[in-house]
This record gives structure tokens, C-alpha cells and sequence, in this order.
């Protein structure tokens, strides 16, 4: 088993709290994982991204290169474009399709949108308008998660006992928003 995700967003977003959920899902599994992160101006809005690599083997790198990545999961459309040249050619993007527009020139959101469709494994969800309607809304990343799930490869149980680890701390009312919006993400990938 080898996985390699690149989870990106912009600052605030969550993109390191699915990135702890995977991490801990993996580790239960006794996975090697390895992880580089880099947070940017993500206290401005800036570009937040997380190579995430999980393997049942060791792992020599915690970078992905270019054309290796098997998931993009990016909570704002455009970031899922900036990282594409990672993408491998059968690899998935599963995205938010509520662009976080932080940027004087952000491109026309139909365009991004079109450019998405035109790859062959794309989920696109409207997660922030997902988790208002299921009153989770802090959850939105959860949902995004949930709709990785099959591509990641792990199984869904794993991730709600990642999340009860995770979260657990924060107390009850939290884990199970969290647990809400994973299974909002996972009946959206159908």
C-alpha cells in the first residue's frame, strides 16, 4: 500500500487538521508515514500545503514529486489547479468548489471549475454550504475527508476512530460534528 496526498487550502481552512486525521489513521494501522508542510502566509490567507506519504513500506522522502501524487484534496478550487503538475495521470482531486477569494485577480471561478471537469477523477462539493445545512459548519474539511475517503485508501472506521482520538480532548459536541461531517463527505462521493 502507497498513498500520496498533497492537501492545500488557504490559511485557516483545516488543511492541517485532515492532515493530523490521516496521520493518526495511518499510525493505528502501522503505516509508515512521512510529512512536510508548508504553511506560507496562512495567518493572511495565504497558500497552506501538506505532502502527506503513507506506505506499508519505509519511506525515503517526504516530498511527492512531480506526476506522483495519488490524491489532491484542496479546500479552495483554485489551490487544486496550482498543485496539478503533481497529480499523477490516474491520481484523484477532490476539492471544494466555494472559491476563497484572497486575491485582487482571482480567475473567473467557471473557468477553474471547467478546467476541473476536464480531468478524469474529480469530486467537487460545495462543503462549506454541506456543513451550514447539517449544522456542523467548522466541519467543512471533515466533509472534504469524507469524500476522500475511497481514494485514499483508508478505510472509513479508521478515520472516525482518528477523528474520537484527534478531537476527543475538545470533548464530546465536537468529535461527533466531525463524525456528522465525514459521513456528509463519504455519501457524497457515491
Amino acid at each position: 500500500m502507497k498513498t500520496d496526498i498533497i492537501l492545500c487550502g488557504v490559511g485557516g481552512q483545516g488543511i492541517l487538521s485532515i492532515a493530523t486525521i490521516i496521520g493518526e489513521a495511518a499510525m493505528n494501522e502501522n503505516l509508515y508515514i512521512k510529512q512536510a508542510e508548508v504553511h506560507g502566509m496562512s495567518q493572511r490567507g495565504g497558500d497552506v500545503q501538506s505532502n502527506l506519504r503513507i506506505s506499508s513500506n519505509p519511506i525515503a522522502s517526504d516530498l511527492i514529486p512531480k506526476g506522483g501524487a495519488d490524491v489532491i484534496i484542496s479546500m479552495e478550487p483554485m489551490e487544486a489547479l496550482r498543485y496539478l503538475p503533481y497529480l499523477s495521470k490516474e491520481g484523484w482531486i477532490i476539492t471544494s468548489s466555494t472559491p476563497f477569494v484572497n486575491i485582487p485577480n482571482y480567475p473567473d471561478i467557471e473557468v477553474i471549475k471547467s478546467d476541473l471537469e476536464k480531468l478524469p477523477h474529480v469530486i467537487m462539493l460545495d462543503i462549506e454550504g454541506k456543513a451550514k445545512d447539517a449544522g456542523v459548519p467548522r466541519s467543512a474539511n471533515v466533509i472534504l475527508l469524507g469524500a476522500a475517503q475511497k481514494a485514499l485508501g483508508i478505510e472509513y472506521g479508521k478515520l472516525e476512530d482518528a477523528i474520537r482520538r484527534v478531537f476527543g480532548r475538545k470533548g464530546d459536541a465536537i468529535v461527533e460534528a466531525n463524525i456528522k461531517a465525514l459521513a456528509i463527505g463519504k455519501e457524497a462521493q457515491k
